[in-house]
């Protein structure tokens, strides 16, 4: 599903007209769509008291057009009209037919009948600016805005819906208006803009929902921003032949651990197993290799030699070359340690050694190692994948984590591109950003997922479906999706405090079975 900026999102507008979808029936599609995920979000709307705070352009008249159903649904609904509707709206005639109670602001100064609808609503609907308000909120607005906040504070209960994006963010940057409203629901209509997917908008949109109001896909295809979607995700899922054996789904050889991080080792490997890889040998340090195999019992193993007690030596670099060619793909970096040993390891394998003929995953360590090295990239013509978390990002692109996280779909795509490395920018949305130009985003936040180990994990699981014969770029996206379901799945058992990255393990085949099955009946 492509996510699209406000220029976008214009352009296809007007490209429906040129195809026959005129405005005023997708604005009809759009409001009655809304109307639907509305009803589903609050489960009945018979009798429900619903208050629409409807502003004087498009979006407005698309929720005056979720009124109508609304209400003929049964819901009991209220408005609020900011800024006048136009004599010949016939939206808004429509509305007035039904002899649905309308608040005009200009009516009431001091707000206390706006309070007074406030208390009896179960349900706010923000359908003031849609993507095209940018100046700053002032006077009436803003003051009716902060009393819809005031509201929602002393009555946690009360939802705030908004339709396409809350009133004030910004569709582009994701920047917002002081005075925008923490929606609990952003319900966004024919595809996500990509301001909700930004610091800070993500944190004014709540759950966000993409309503489908007719608009032909093959419009936005040139568009190169995605957002990753359950469809796209049982499309691109690796085959299963029956014949099968363990070489059919590929080889992996994973380079971790150390004797301060064995954990990461074990998590790695075991994430390339449970999303199906064949085989799976880990290459870890020779004393680790007994306490590991305690517990890791389905993979093989490549003891290499030690700078001291747990801790891999630059020397190894050579044995790990003459392994390569038993393998489809290589993980380096978990739990490798920065020890002055792991890092000239990391150094002579990747850099100084003869290139390695495998698809690289780069992790961690790994990326802290490069990170050292001036224009690092100019000297790793491999095929990689990077998957940093914001730090990490920060200390490859010499910036601060809060530039990282202020634009993180631009600054992917622009190291993707001048790297020539497939990027995996970990965190709440992740990134994965293609060196040709092409970004996804996963539609996940999970908090429980904020924990050690995790991202060992999903280097496992990215790994894992390189060497089932996947692209970099698909193996990537697939497997931030499949890591951020395995998430969920765990988020809805336990919650999301005491989630360990080792709960994701068993719930990963679980993820691929559930997507395998889901919708097919």
């Amino acid at each position: 599903m492509k996510i699209l900026t406000t220029s976008q999102m214009r352009q296809v507008e007007q490209d429906c007209a040129g195809i026959g979808l005129a405005p005023d029936k997708l604005m009809e599609n759009a409001g009655k769509a809304f109307a639907e995920e509305v009803r589903g979000i609050l489960g009945v709307v018979k009798k429900q008291p619903i208050l629409m705070l409807i502003g004087p352009g498009n979006n407005g008249g698309d929720g005056l057009v979720a009124t109508r159903h609304l209400h003929d649904w049964g819901a009991k609904v209220s408005l609020c009209l900011f800024g006048e509707r136009a004599a010949d709206d016939q939206n808004f005639t429509l509305v007035k037919e039904r002899a649905i109670d309308c608040l005009s602001l200009t009516e009431d100064e001091n707000l206390d009948r706006l309070a007074s609808l406030l208390e009896s609503s179960n349900a706010v609907i923000d359908a003031l600016f849609g993507i095209g308000q940018v100046r700053p909120f002032r006077d009436t607005l803003k003051s009716m805005l902060e009393r819809v906040s005031d509201a929602k504070r002393d009555r946690p209960s009360l939802r705030i819906i908004a339709l396409d994006l809350p009133s004030g963010l910004n569709a582009d940057t994701g920047a917002v208006d002081p005075a925008c409203l923490y929606a609990d629901n952003t319900v966004t209509l024919g595809f996500p803009k990509a301001g909700l997917l930004k610091t800070p908008g993500v944190d004014r949109a709540g759950s966000i929902t993409v309503a489908d109001i007719g608009i032909p896909a093959y419009l936005v295809d040139e568009v190169p921003n995605e957002l990753i979607d359950r469809d796209w995700a049982r499309s691109v899922l690796p085959p299963r032949p029956l014949q099968a054996n363990k070489g059919s789904f590929g080889r992996v050889l994973v380079i971790a651990g150390s004797i301060n991080y064995i954990g990461a080792a074990y998590l790695a490997s075991n994430g390339a197993l449970r999303v199906g890889a064949g085989l799976v040998t880990l290459a870890t340090a020779t004393t680790l290799q007994p306490i590991l195999a305690a517990k890791l019992t389905e993979v093989t193993y490549l003891p290499l030699p030690e700078a001291q007690r747990g801790i891999i030596s630059p020397s190894a670099t050579k044995l790990i070359h003459q392994y390569l060619s038993g393998y489809d793909t290589l993980l380096l970096g978990c739990g490798l340690g920065q020890s002055r040993a792991a890092v000239e390891f990391v150094e002579n394998t990747l850099l100084k050694a003869r290139a390695i003929p495998l698809p690289l995953v780069l992790d961690a360590d790994a990326l802290n190692t490069l990170a050292r090295i001036p224009n690092w990239w100019q000297h790793l013509s491999d095929d990689a994948i990077l998957t940093p978390h914001p730090g990490e990002m920060a200390r490859l692109t010499g910036t601060s984590v809060a530039d990282v996280q202020r634009d993180r779909p631009s600054i992917a795509k622009r190291a993707a591109a001048t790297w020539n490395k497939t990027i995996v920018l970990k965190g709440a949305y992740t990134v994965i950003a293609a060196p040709d130009g092409r970004s996804r985003v996963c539609p996940s936040a999970n908090p429980g997922l904020a924990s050690a180990g995790t991202g060992d994990v999903l280097s496992g699981v990215i790994v894992g479906l390189v060497a089932q014969g996947m692209s970099l770029f698909n193996a990537a996206s697939l497997g931030v999706f499949l890591h951020s379901e395995a998430g969920e799945m765990v988020r809805s058992q336990l919650g999301d405090a005491g989630m360990l990255a080792s709960d994701l393990l068993p719930a990963l085949p679980l993820a691929i079975k559930q997507l395998k099955t889901t919708g097919l009946d």
